[in-house]
């Protein structure tokens, strides 16, 4: 076999349409254009979403979302992250100490995911349900 010889499997090509030869093509006259408008002429083109200058549909259906510009400098710990980071007191700038957030991070949440070795003090951290029972059934205290 070479490559000159092969070709693709049969019934994978189709022979192009070929537009306006006659009444018997089936794509004879208006070459599957329609009638008039601006389609239908040699260089037709409108912008995509243009709607003939009524307000497009894009623009007169309401916006949806919502990105929250807090959410860029808050972050989230777990209680397993809470025991690497070593100190006493547990804040956000020993978080950052210990890499646990990056440097952009002003306030930080504990969510009640894995355990706790030891008692510390969490301090000016958010902290779910959850996470509070375990630190303070651990002999842990939050404040605010």
């Amino acid at each position: 076999m070479r490559l000159n010889s092969i070709g693709p499997a049969e019934g994978a090509t189709r022979s192009r349409k070929r537009r306006g030869r006659g009444i018997g093509s089936g794509l004879g006259k208006t070459a599957g254009r329609g009638h008039k408008g601006q389609k239908a002429r040699a260089g037709g083109y409108h912008k995509l979403g243009f709607e003939g200058g009524q307000m497009p549909i894009q623009r007169r259906l309401p916006k949806v979302g919502f990105h929250s510009r807090l959410s860029r400098v808050t972050g989230q710990v777990t209680l397993t992250q809470l025991g690497l980071a070593g100190d006493q007191i547990i804040d956000v700038a020993a978080l950052q100490r210990a890499n646990l957030l990056s440097k952009g991070i002003k306030r930080a949440k504990v969510i009640a995911s894995g355990a706790i070795a030891k008692a510390f003090t969490v301090k000016g951290l958010r902290v779910s349900r959850g996470a509070r029972a375990a630190i303070e059934a651990d002999g842990g205290e939050v404040e605010q």
